[in-house]
Parts: C-alpha cells; structure tokens; sequence
C-alpha cells in the first residue's frame, strides 16, 4: 500500500475533527473560535474524548456559545449542562473555569480570539503561550487548539503532537511534521492530524488499517 493509499484510508476511519463532532463549523469569526477554546477547556482534564466533545455540545445548546453568553450564564447553568453530558468529578471546577476564562477572554480580546494571534506575531509557540493564560488550558488544550485551527492560521501549520508522529511512525508515514504536510492539503492538516492522534489512541495494529508497516 502506498502512502497515500495508507492517508487515505487512515482518514477515512479516523478523520473527524473534535470540532466536528461537537457541531462547531470553524471558521476565522470569533464565536466559532471560541467554541473551540471551550472545547479545549473541557479537554484539559482526564476525560473520555466522547464525554468531552458531548459536554461541548450540551453548553452550546444551552447558549454558551460566546464568551458574553457564557459569562452571562449562572454557575449552576454550566454545572447543569457539564451533568447532562456526565461530565463527572471535574463538573463544578470546569463550571468555574468556563466562566474565568470567558471573562479572561473578554477583557484581554474583547471577546476575539483573533486578537490573541495578533499578539503571537505570527510565532506558534507565543500562540500556545497565550493560550495557556486562559484559565484550565495547558500544553494539552493548547495543542488540541492548534491542531484544530492550523486549517484557519496558516503560522500553526504543519502541527502534529508526538502521538501524531509516533502513530505516523507505525504505518509507515513520514515521521516529521514537514512530511506529513505534504501527504494533503493544507485545508486537510487538521483531518489528518486528528487521524493520526485517534488512531494512536485505538491502540488498532498498523495491519488492521490494511497496511504492512
């Protein structure tokens, strides 16, 4: 199998973005952006990806789809839709840190995550920096966040954590951010990465995928 045969089918099986499977259509606008924050925010603990993308959902349902809205709702609305979702033991500190970080981001970006990467400069590593201000993100959020917007920001690309590269590795796909770029489009980065870390964390063998290695 060829190496695009392989990326192919990789991402065919795996390809779903958390973005799109919590119902956030990215765009460069700042409540689609924030959507995503608040998706990393809920990723910053240990979580299933399922529960977390559901709780996602669940606040966005409510309303809490922009950081006004979302500093607007009472603590116990957030608690509410956290439960809904069985967003257990972490329930009422997330609840609290979604309302931190929707005030963080008002007051430092007025509500616009775009003016977080004005201030980055055009440096990923500042993008991840400033992330990490906001209340509960750390170098886990700040990742999924990057990886999910490089399709948007073209300084985040290529971006592919260490069990994207180690899961590239394994089926025989260039080990290197620079080289799993050119396997798709840039459009495509976020799909392809997401691929990756989902099927690293399947624990499926790389001949299962339908590939020798």
């Amino acid at each position: 199998m060829t190496r695009g045969e392989t990326t192919k089918r990789l991402m065919e099986a795996y390809g779903d973005t958390h973005a799109a499977e919590a119902g956030i259509r990215l765009r460069n606008t700042p409540a689609p952006l924030y959507r995503l924050l608040t998706l990393c925010v809920l990723f910053s603990v240990r979580i299933k990806a399922d529960i977390a993308v559901a709780a996602a959902r669940e606040l966005f349902e409510a309303g809490m789809r922009t950081p006004r809205a979302m500093k607007a709702a009472s603590w116990q609305d957030r608690v509410d839709a956290l439960g809904r979702a069985h967003y257990r033991r972490y329930d009422e500190s997330t609840a609290t840190a979604l309302g931190s970080g929707a005030e963080f981001v008002l007051d430092h970006y007025r509500g616009d995550l775009r003016r977080l990467r004005e201030e980055a400069g055009g440096d990923p590593e500042r993008v991840r920096e400033l992330l990490q201000e906001v209340p509960r993100i750390g170098p886990v959020g700040a990742e999924i966040f990057c990886r999910e917007a490089q399709g948007l920001w073209p300084e985040l690309r290529p971006s592919f954590d260490r069990r994207a590269r180690h899961a590239a590795g394994r089926l025989g796909l260039p080990e290197t951010p620079e080289g799993l770029a050119l396997l798709v489009t840039a459009e495509e980065l976020p799909q392809l990465a997401a691929a990756l870390v989902r099927f690293e964390l399947s624990g499926q063998a790389a001949d299962d995928l339908g590939t020798s290695g």
